[in-house]
């Protein structure tokens, strides 16, 4: 399953690098593209555990980026 967010916050394009390894580090995340110029991120991941790993995904932007605030769309 996809989905896609608007990144509210992100600051730079390094940020965003940095930002997609640590979440393509998740235990379910199949694929991450963080598109820094448009302020996107897709996500690409099982079905199934949709709501465990958007936790997850939470959790580590806000522990690597605490300003960024992402919004699915």
């Amino acid at each position: 399953m996809k989905s896609k967010f608007k990144i509210e916050g992100l600051d730079c394009a390094n940020c965003a690098n940095e930002l997609e390894n640590e979440l393509g580090k998740i235990e379910g995340i199949e694929n991450v593209s963080i598109n820094f110029l448009m302020q996107k991120m897709e996500l690409e991941y099982k079905e199934e555990n949709k709501e465990e790993i958007l936790e997850k995904v939470k959790k580590v932007i806000k522990k690597e980026e605490p300003d960024v605030i992402i919004k699915e769309i």
